[in-house]
């Protein structure tokens, strides 16, 4: 309100002088950009009438001199000196035409496709290519444009595929808030309302209403500890740590948790020697974690068995991690590790994961400089590799 006030108190001179000011601006920026436009048309004109002279002039001045030969001839008479002179002048004639051929070939024609590709990526067609015919420094030229165009190509699909990503995690995080939300609005109406009629119905309700809160916020969490990763400002402790004393701790720690869920848990050292690896322990934890929460999740609800192997593989340490639960369908193989990805085919809530999960493992793992990757079969369990870079020694 008080910006208002203060420029209605503007007097009509202070007003006349802004807008004369803003126009005088905007007048030298046209200025600027007609310059700019102006000597772009003088040197494209420039080009031109050379090309023009070369075109044109050079064939007429043949004839022409053709033309002086042959009155010279009818003049003088076959005399030597008229002969050497007209052999001399042919011979620098036909030298020319040659020099014109390979300047038509090699540079003007060239120089013109060239051209026409650049006005081609000026409109947006970054599919277009200029097909490399001579090797010289046009040529070089040539093979810049391709490659600059192949880049700008690469960068536009990347852009679509960006843009479609951005439109499906919108899309997935309003499905996956909205439906908690909608379950916890619907248990609070009911205790409201007086359904709950018994202490046992509330503390149910209210149980379920606790389920979704903390769902709500563990996908919040993932949430933005994705996005921290993709904007690569997640801030990472790595030190050099002994593998083997550490994958011990983390495993007492998962056996004690999966065993009072039943679960039957083991851990297989395959390591002799003790090696180094350069990581931030809680974020490697946090992958580890993620891995054995969607076991659990897809797991067989009965007799559900995890494996733990730490093995040393030339430059490497690999942690597989396996379970015996039903498999993942090859076509569905590629895709587990991308953003919301859920193997069943329908996206029903699930209060054990965000489909956050595995995505945020496999960035935790290659901003480690590692790698992750998963096998399975059909009816018989899957396996999820994990490989850190060892430490020089």
């Amino acid at each position: 309100m008080s910006v208002w006030r203060n420029n209605k108190n503007k007097s009509h001179k202070e007003w006349h002088e802004f807008h004369r000011r803003a126009h005088e601006l905007h007048g030298m920026k046209h200025k600027h950009y007609y310059n700019i436009h102006q000597k772009h048309q003088k040197h494209k004109n420039e080009f031109y009438l050379c090309h023009k002279y070369l075109t044109w002039l050079r064939p007429a001045a043949l004839v022409i001199n053709i033309f002086i030969i042959y009155l010279i001839f009818k003049v003088v008479g076959l005399k030597f000196i008229t002969i050497l002179f007209a052999t001399i002048f042919t011979v620098k004639e036909i030298a020319h035409l040659y020099i014109y051929a390979r300047l038509e070939k090699k540079i003007m024609k060239p120089i013109e496709e060239l051209k026409a590709g650049v006005e081609e990526i000026a409109k947006g067609n970054y599919e277009v290519r200029i097909e490399k015919s001579v090797y010289n420094e046009i040529g070089i030229l040539i093979d810049e444009f391709n490659e600059m165009a192949e880049k700008l190509q690469q960068g536009e699909k990347l852009k679509k595929e960006y843009e479609e990503n951005r439109k499906t995690l919108i899309a997935n995080i309003s499905h996956d808030l909205k439906t908690p939300i909608t379950s916890i609005n619907g248990y609070v109406e009911a205790i409201l309302d007086g359904i709950a009629d018994s202490p046992n119905t509330t503390k149910s309700y209210l149980r379920t209403i606790h389920s979704n809160i903390d769902y709500i916020n563990r996908l919040i969490d993932d949430l933005f500890l994705f996005s921290k990763l993709d904007m690569q400002k997640l801030n990472f402790k790595f030190e050099k740590v002994r593998i083997k004393p550490f994958m011990e701790d983390m495993m007492e720690e998962f056996r004690f948790v999966l065993g009072e869920k039943n679960i039957n848990f083991n851990f297989i050292d395959k390591i002799e020697k003790e090696s180094e690896v350069n990581i931030d322990g809680k974020r490697i934890y946090q992958a580890i974690r993620n891995i054995i929460g969607n076991a659990i999740k897809y797991g067989q609800k009965e007799n559900l068995t995890l494996s733990v192997e730490l093995s040393k593989e030339r430059e490497y340490i690999k942690i597989d991690i396996s379970d015996n639960g039903p498999g993942i369908s090859e076509d569905k193989l590629p895709y587990v590790f991308d953003r919301f990805y859920r193997i069943d085919t329908e996206r029903t809530k699930d209060l054990m994961s965000t489909g956050l999960g595995l995505a945020i493992s496999k960035e935790l793992i290659e901003a480690h400089g590692g790698t992750i990757y998963v096998s399975s079969v059909l009816t018989k369990g899957s396996t999820f590799t994990i490989e850190l870079p060892l430490v020089a020694s």
